[in-house]
């Protein structure tokens, strides 16, 4: 493992060391205390798109089976006549978790219900009807898998950045401060040898005659 750059000699450097050291624990704690509070989260929100994805596709083959109907009282004709090309509006509501902004609900704000009942067709209301109900289901689908996927890619980068600190940031802080504490210790060592051999070079030379 390559030795840091940047340290600076002595002491000084076991005090920069032991100052990145706490700084590189504290995150990592925090990351850790992050994907606790994620973890969970994500189990929630997965269940609930799962729980839309379901209510989309039922929504969906109801729409089915009322648009075949319609067509097989009216025909395609009918169909043309009933439809309305409007535009639909979304109000997305967004959450927070840990700095991290999702989708919690949406809502259809601009969309019609009503139909045109072509003479003698009177499937067209109940199928028009079930197309809105798709449309308010896929809309909530995609908001809640929109909020999955962000909190499992955050999840993903919480991940590699712990992963970093436990295999490569922390265990050359931990190396490097213990080489550094060893070479400080051999340090001192020498300089308290050599001035125990002064001292008792002093002391003989104050006893000769």
């Amino acid at each position: 493992m390559p030795a840091l750059s940047g340290i600076p000699p002595g002491r000084a450097g076991r005090n920069w060391l032991r100052r990145r050291l706490a700084t590189a624990e504290r995150g990592r704690e925090q990351l850790d205390r992050k994907l606790r509070i994620l973890f969970p989260e994500e189990q929630r929100l997965r269940i609930l798109a799962t729980r839309a994805r379901t209510d989309w596709e039922s929504a969906c083959a109801q729409a089915d089976t009322w648009l075949l109907r319609a067509a097989l009282l009216g025909g395609q004709d009918a169909i043309r006549c009933a439809s309305r090309f409007e535009p639909v509006g979304v109000e997305v509501q967004w959450a927070t978790t840990m700095g991290l902004s999702y989708p919690s609900e949406a809502h259809v704000t601009a969309a019609t219900e009503t139909a045109v009942l072509p003479a003698g067709n009177s499937a067209v209301a109940p199928a028009t009807t079930a197309f809105h109900a798709a449309l308010v289901a896929g809309v909530r689908t995609a908001a809640a898998e929109e909020a999955v996927r962000r909190i499992e890619a955050e999840i993903a980068v919480t991940r590699r950045r712990l992963r970093a600190l436990d295999r490569r940031w922390l265990p050359r802080l931990h190396d490097e401060l213990l080489r550094l504490e060893l070479t400080l210790e051999q340090s001192e060592q020498e300089d308290g040898l050599r001035l125990r051999r002064a001292a008792s070079s002093a002391s003989r030379g104050r006893t000769l005659p």
